[in-house]
């Protein structure tokens, strides 16, 4: 119903903006106004045949370059944005705990950070929704020992500034090609440098050696955490703050309106 009334109403506008995947794309033949459609991963390669089928007369965001799609056609790279002043910037870290927050799935690494932070020595506080049962219960729970090893449940926003703010470092070790990554850049705004698996978009939301570290394995991930001392958590937040705020990402999809009307 939401697509449809979309569609029913597009006369009435100079641009439509398609953040609902690929089934929007079937209406697009059938008006006259031009669509954008940013690309928010790929749910499945099953949907890609949709999203080639009408390259023609839509023009493709893509949230990273390394989420594009080697068939399709894109307009722009826009990096979600973020309200810079949501997050506090903290140059003095209260706490000496390395941080986990996501989802608690095999494809988040969070049995990867736990053994990260047990083999540097340090604590490590567990945030986030259990989405695979199993693999919190078989790899993520046996660990758990509420004094290095602690899991907190879901954070809200406020909660969770304060446990980014605090952190020596956000540990991000993936097993996905992940599309985006908000944690990163929140760490990032709140002056906390991320050590991550060298996957996906993590390249570019992450300058090695500056703001962060980009590893491969559980052992060059140890090392980098002896390393933090080296960065400057001013560094995180400037960066991030010039590259995923929401001002940035409102002047990169006003460039790419500009041009489509041009």
């Amino acid at each position: 119903m939401h697509i449809s009334y979309f569609f029913e109403h597009a006369r009435e506008y100079d641009i439509l903006h398609n953040h609902f995947d690929f089934l929007p794309l079937t209406y697009t033949p059938f008006v006259k106004t031009p669509m954008v459609t940013t690309i928010h991963g790929f749910s499945s390669q099953q949907i890609v045949p949709v999203y080639q089928r009408f390259n023609h007369n839509n023009h493709y965001v893509s949230i990273s370059n390394s989420d594009r799609h080697a068939s399709l056609h894109y307009a722009a790279t826009v990096y979600n944005g973020l309200d810079v002043s949501s997050f506090k910037y903290v140059e003095a870290p209260a706490g000496d705990y390395l941080l986990f927050l996501g989802r608690i799935h095999p494809h988040k690494g969070t049995a990867d950070a736990i053994r990260i932070a047990q083999r540097s020595g340090r604590r490590i506080i567990i945030a986030g929704i259990v989405q695979d049962a199993a693999y919190f219960r078989e790899q993520v729970e046996p660990l758990l020992d509420n004094e290095q090893v602690k899991y907190i449940g879901p954070v809200g926003p406020a909660e969770r500034n304060t446990l980014l703010g605090n952190a020596l470092a956000l540990l991000h070790p993936i097993h996905f090609d992940e599309p985006f990554g908000l944690s990163v850049a929140e760490a990032m705004l709140c002056g906390t440098p991320v050590i991550a698996y060298k996957r996906g978009s993590m390249p570019e939301l992450i300058e090695h050696g500056r703001t962060g570290f980009l590893v491969a394995t559980e052992d060059e991930a140890v090392e980098a955490v002896s390393m933090l001392g080296g960065l400057q958590r001013m560094d995180c937040r400037e960066h991030a703050a010039a590259k995923f705020s929401k001002e940035k990402m409102v002047a990169d999809y006003i460039s790419v309106y500009e041009r489509m009307l041009g």
